[in-house]
Order: C-alpha cells, then sequence, then structure tokens
C-alpha cells in the first residue's frame, strides 16, 4: 500500500496571475516533508511528476512554468510510507476531472477499494490516494456536493487525510479529516491577491505571504473566483500528531497556534529539569534537535556545541536519513554526519536527538563520539519510546523494526526503556521524554495529541490493527 505524510500545496489567483512559479517555490520550501518525488496540476491538463528533489528539476523550472501558466494550481511532495518509490505513485494523480494530492494514510484501502468496484488491490499498481479520489468521484457523480461527498467518505475511511482537489471547471478544495492528525494552513499572497493551502506555513514563509489561521479539524476550503468558502463536514476530538512537533514539521512553521522552534527549544527546557545530567557540553543531531539541545544546555547553564556536522556538500547531505524509505539510503545519508574532534575529545557529551527509530543512527551516532574521543556520552530523545506502528501517516510501519519494542516490548518504565536501548545503543546514559512533558512543552493539552506510536493505543483512529512484516506492507511477501 502506498501511504503517505508529505507535503501538499494549493493556489488560486484572484487577479489571475500565474500562480506556477509559486507553487514550485512552496514545493522547495516544503522539501523536509518528502524527498522522493514532486507534482504540480492545473485545470484541464495531465499532472506534470518528477522523480526525487524538486530542486533536481531546478533546469525545467521556467518551461515548466510557461507550459503549466495558470492562475490556479495544487502541487505534492512525496514521502512514502508504503509502497515503491516509482514515477506512477507519484502525486497529484488525476481520476477524470479531478486531481488529489493527500497527505495521510487511509488504513482499510483494501476495503476501500473493494466499494469501487471490488478491483484486485497492489502496492504495485494502486495507492490509497487513488482508490479515495476513485470512491470520491462515486459519491460526486451521485449528485453530492463536495462537502457531503467528504462527509461520506470520511465515515467509509480509518485513517489521517488532508486532501487538496483542483477540478478542471477551475476550483481548488481542501479538506483536513477530523481528527486534526495532520497539519493543514491557510494564507494570503497579498501582492498576487492569491489565497494559499499548505501543509505548514513555511511555505508561505518562503514566497513572502502570510499565514491566515490552521484549517480547522474537519474543516474543508473551498477556493474560486468568488473568493474563499469554508464549511464543517465533521466535528470529533482532535488528536493532533505530536510527532510533527519533534521532528517532521519546520521549525519556523506555526502549526496549531504553535511555534514549531518555540515548543523544541521548550522540549529541551523540560528535559534539562526531568534529566539534569552532569556533562561538559551539549551537543546536537542535526537538524530538527538543535532547539532541544540549545533550551536543553541552557537551562543547566552548559556549553552549547555543533559538535556533530552535516556534510552538506556531498550528493545526500541536505536530505533527512528518516523519511528515506530503503535502509541502505538511510546509512548513506548517516554517514555525511561529522563530529568534530576538538569539541568533543575528553569532554563529558550530551547527545539530544528527537527520536530514535530503529536505532541504527543512535548507534553509528555514539560510535563516531567514542572514537572521536568522547569521555562519557549521554543520550537524551526529545520523543517518548516508539514501540508501535503509526497508521497515521508516520514511517513507522511494523514493529519488527522499532527499537524500543524489539528490546522491550513488554516494558512500561520510561526509565528502564532508557537504560535497556543505552546499552544496545552503547551509550553510557540514554533518557527518553515521556507524553506529558511533551505535551506541555508543545502547549496543547495531552487528550488533544496523537501518541499512539508509543501507547499502542488506537482509539483515536477507531481500529485494532493486525501488525504485519515491512515486507508484507510494502508488498514483497
Amino acid at each position: 500500500m502506498v501511504h503517505e505524510n508529505c507535503g501538499v500545496f494549493g493556489a488560486f489567483s484572484i487577479s489571475g496571475d500565474n500562480v506556477t512559479p509559486l507553487v514550485i517555490d512552496c514545493l522547495r520550501a516544503l522539501q523536509h516533508r518528502g524527498q522522493e518525488a514532486w507534482g504540480i496540476a492545473v485545470p484541464e491538463k495531465p499532472p506534470f511528476k518528477r522523480l526525487g528533489l524538486v530542486s533536481a528539476s531546478a533546469a525545467e523550472f521556467r518551461s515548466i512554468s510557461k507550459k503549466f501558466r495558470s492562475h490556479i494550481a495544487i502541487g505534492h511532495v512525496r514521502y512514502s510510507t508504503f509502497g515503491k518509490s516509482t514515477l506512477s505513485n507519484a502525486q497529484p494523480i488525476k481520476v477524470k476531472d479531478l486531481c488529489i494530492a493527500h497527505n495521510g494514510t487511509i488504513a482499510n484501502v483494501e476495503e476501500l477499494s473493494g466499494m469501487v468496484g471490488g478491483c484486485t488491490f497492489t502496492p504495485h499498481t494502486m495507492s490509497d490516494t487513488l482508490i479515495a479520489a476513485q470512491r470520491l468521484i462515486m459519491h460526486l457523480d451521485n449528485n453530492h456536493s463536495m462537502r457531503d461527498s467528504i462527509s461520506i467518505l470520511k465515515g467509509e475511511m480509518i485513517g489521517s487525510f488532508c486532501f487538496m482537489f483542483l477540478t478542471d471547471n477551475g476550483s481548488v478544495y481542501a479538506a483536513r479529516d477530523p481528527k486534526g492528525f495532520r497539519p493543514l494552513v491557510l494564507g494570503i499572497h497579498e501582492e498576487t491577491n492569491t489565497y494559499m493551502i499548505a501543509s505548514e506555513s513555511c511555505a508561505f514563509s518562503a514566497v513572502g505571504a502570510k499565514l491566515l489561521r490552521d484549517i480547522q479539524p474537519g474543516e474543508i476550503i473551498k477556493l474560486d473566483k468568488a473568493g474563499l468558502k469554508s464549511e464543517l463536514f465533521a466535528q470529533e476530538p482532535h488528536s493532533h500528531c505530536a510527532f510533527e512537533f519533534t521532528y517532521f514539521a519546520h521549525p519556523t512553521s506555526i502549526m496549531e497556534g504553535v511555534n514549531v522552534y518555540v515548543a523544541r527549544k521548550r522540549i529541551g527546557q523540560l528535559l534539562a529539569k526531568k534529566y539534569p545530567v552532569d556533562a561538559d557540553l551539549v551537543i546536537p543531531v542535526p537538524d530538527s534537535a538543535r532547539p532541544a539541545a540549545l533550551g536543553y544546555s541552557e537551562a543547566l547553564g552548559l556549553s552549547f556545541e555543533e559538535g556533530l556536522l552535516k556534510n552538506r556538500y556531498s550528493k545526500k547531505g541536505s536530505m533527512r536519513s528518516f523519511i528515506e524509505p530503503y535502509g541502505e539510503t538511510r546509512v548513506e545519508i548517516n554517514k555525511g554526519i561529522i563530529p568534530i574532534k576538538e569539541v568533543i575529545q575528553k569532554k563529558k557529551v550530551v547527545v539530544i536527538d528527537d527520536s530514535i527509530v530503529r536505532g541504527t543512527s543512535s548507534h553509528s551516532i555514539v560510535r563516531m563520539l567514542r572514537a572521536a574521543g568522547a569521555q562519557e556520552i549521554s543520550m537524551i530523545v526529545t520523543y517518548p519510546p516508539i514501540r508501535f506502528p503509526c497508521y497515521a501517516g508516520i514511517d513507522f510501519p511494523s514493529q519488527e523494526e522499532l527499537i524500543a519494542f524489539q528490546q522491550t516490548s513488554n516494558e512500561t518504565s520510561t526509565e528502564k526503556i532508557g537504560q535497556r536501548i543505552s546499552k544496545v545503543i552503547g551509550a553510557d546514559f540514554t533518557a527518553y521524554n515521556d507524553n506529558s512533558t511533551l505535551a506541555q512543552a508543545i502547549g496543547i493539552p495531552e487528550d488533544e495529541l496523537c501518541f499512539t506510536c508509543s501507547t499502542g493505543d488506537y482509539t483515536s483512529l477507531g481500529i485494532k490493527p493486525i501488525f504485519k512484516t515491512r515486507k508484507q506492507m510494502k508488498g514483497e511477501e
């Protein structure tokens, strides 16, 4: 199955300006949400799609902007949690006169595929986005409005979604699931009188646009020549993804009224109170852990140093290892992290990392710090132990590769889990954040955040999943 936690973007210029260059620049700003493929769509044309980073197609930007000139467009950057990294799985996709871009995961896609004609679903030929689009069109063909069609589709699906739709008759629609698992925001580019909708507000900052507000969970927005129209299609208790705030989102973004950088720095400050390690210096694992490391060091009066740096001049130096789909690529990216021996040698070091998922990166980092002469290594992790698969759009698909589950499947104590993981990765001390401390740092009530990957409580999704191996999820067995 091809499930996504990606970046989506949509734009509509009321004054008729060409928005395609803006869409390309905004997709580049959302690149941290997906590195495998990107695409744009305008009315009455097949979507344009390319594999790899948006910047890799820089030589084509001028011709793309000319060929796909339009005052209305949507775009997508892809990060797959399931399925192959092929151009056919890139988005936006077009079904009849509707283009769709999706950020999220539809957990019951096989069941949903049966509703669109009983077709045989395979991870190589179909995606949850395609199935959802086909089902949505069935509802639209039955003379339901877009709002009512989304409401019906929502009742048939299990999972998370932020949908962006583009119609050939010249409208953009955006819909956010009523739990609010994934972020979605509304903005305006005043220079071109363009309404914008994006996964994160950092896309607006990249082009000088203004953030207006979050799109509310259960809200559907319509953009057309008449302007903006908003409706609610559902209301449910919120369950915002906590992992967005520690890793996935860009530090400049504002989500649910919370600046991500400020939240991450506050995480470090609270972790300093919880785990006041006796050390000489604090260093972050680049890049998302940097604000938390700064907060931790300031709270304890410790020196903050860039003891680990990414080699940004290598082929994959700017890429994020966690969202790469293949293990060998993640290893290659991690090789681009270089220790500064003169900073680390003979020092007691506190390393701040955003999470420990598979443990590969953590083990590698501890080993290189030892080789650089670190006297003592303490690992402080801003996210709680990840022990359960995610069915809301993050790449934690199988328990077999989650180190906290492998090593501590029956343990509930965060401290004891840290002790065990410390031995596995070779650190002198390892400590994890807990759900309540993380919620306090973010500034959102704990019961409005999703911690399923830590707790194994899938109540917010309404499912009791049957866990599968990665090969099964990837369709390789």
